[in-house]
């Protein structure tokens, strides 16, 4: 099957832990560690996710336009939910400082590394700033600058989610001719930041979509190759635990059976939860020769039963918060469920005219209006806060 599943996943990425084992940091005036840290093992256990500044300022401004005691109460809790802070333009770089530098001792802040040439080569709504063949740009003006920031911070712990969409698309997107010019720079791109962040208080997660996309039977050894094969071409880094999935994604953790298992095409796709895909796609990792542990985006998959097709990615109408983050997982394989999605940004306008414009986002099944990638939508933040299930 592979290559049947293409242009279909590519999701308009943008730019904690609940129920049980919370570990959702409440922002309170804690000091940073006095040594160094060193993550080995599962960096979430025993560690609170922090809540970026960032994103807890947008949400409360939010909760302020809310009229509704009730939801507004709600809403001020999502203020409190540790969620990755997304790096996706060089102009990101200069609020990474101010966002990381009150982490306080015993949390681990999350950050998307998320700027690659050619960047979303099979889905318009999110391209990039960087040009195809920028590599050297995005070497020297992006990952080094934010090495030398987390260089300043070795009493920090870091959870990096690298180049959402990037490898999976050179896998099940090979054939669109926008995916053949990235694939160069998106393999040493990915290599070169994986090689740079390998700092002993950073644990790194490449992604890899999610089991609709790379979790096709026929999907499974070659993703496991593409993502081992960049690994080891950044020298193998310690410091990379394994695989991220469900980035800005909708599909459940472990619903049983699947949204998607009475399809047509089911028969070739065991992967109908993120816990099934995992459990199948780590031990290809390891056979690829790299580590197979993982985290899942577990931001907006509340709701279930909501889409058309399992492809549809733009802003899923009806999709609620779900699980908060929680090294909790029911799973040795899974490290934790995070909110790597900051719940209320748009996947992609619903404006037909603007030249960011993607089908999927026009869809029945996508909320409309919706505004351009990364920009806040209040009314389908309000929506998530009130499908959230758990409930807020």
């Amino acid at each position: 099957m592979k290559g049947f599943y293409t242009a279909l996943v590519a999701s308009a990425v943008t730019g904690a832990f609940a129920v049980p084992s919370p570990i959702v940091e409440e922002r309170q005036a804690a000091a940073p560690c006095t040594t160094a840290v060193t993550l080995t093992g599962n960096p979430f256990t025993g560690r609170k996710m922090f809540a970026n500044k960032d994103y807890t300022e947008k949400v409360r401004l939010a909760a302020d336009q809310i009229t509704d005691a009730s939801l507004k109460a709600k809403a001020l809790k999502v203020a409190e939910a540790g969620t990755f802070l997304w790096m996706d333009t060089r102009a990101k770089i200069e609020t990474l400082e101010d966002n990381i530098k009150d982490v306080p001792c015993g949390s681990i802040a999350g950050v998307v590394i998320y700027d690659l040439p050619g960047r979303d080569c099979a889905a318009k709504a999110s391209n990039g700033e960087l040009a195809v063949g920028d590599i050297s740009v995005y070497k020297s003006e992006y990952i080094d600058p934010i090495v030398a920031i987390f260089k300043k911070y070795p009493n920090t712990a870091f959870a990096l989610v690298i180049e959402p969409d990037s490898l999976p698309n050179l896998v099940t997107n090979a054939d669109l001719q926008t995916c053949k010019d990235s694939a160069t720079g998106y393999r040493e791109g990915v290599a070169y930041a994986l090689k740079s962040l390998n700092l002993p208080n950073i644990a790194m997660y490449i992604d890899a979509g999610h089991g609709g996309w790379l979790g096709w039977n026929d999907n499974l050894k070659p993703g496991a190759k593409e993502l081992g094969t960049v690994y080891k071409n950044a020298g193998s880094p310690k410091q990379v635990r394994g695989i991220a999935t469900n980035v800005a994604g909708w599909n459940s953790f472990d619903m049983s059976p699947g949204e998607f298992s009475k399809a047509t095409d089911a028969q070739w796709n065991k992967a109908q939860n993120e816990k099934q895909y995992i459990t199948l796609f780590s031990p290809e990792l390891k056979s690829a020769g790299m580590p197979g542990q993982a985290i899942v985006d577990t931001a907006r998959n509340g709701v279930q039963n909501l889409r058309k097709e399992w492809g549809h990615w733009c802003n899923v109408k009806g999709a609620g918060f779900g699980p908060r983050p929680t090294s909790t997982t029911g799973s040795t394989l899974v490290d934790a469920f995070v909110w790597v999605k900051p719940g209320g940004e748009s996947d992609g306008t619903s404006d037909t005219s603007a030249d960011r414009f993607d089908s999927f986002c026009g869809y029945e099944d996508a909320y409309q209006p919706a505004p351009e990638a990364g920009q806040w939508n209040q009314a389908y933040f309000e929506d998530l806060v009130k499908n959230a299930k758990p409930a807020l």
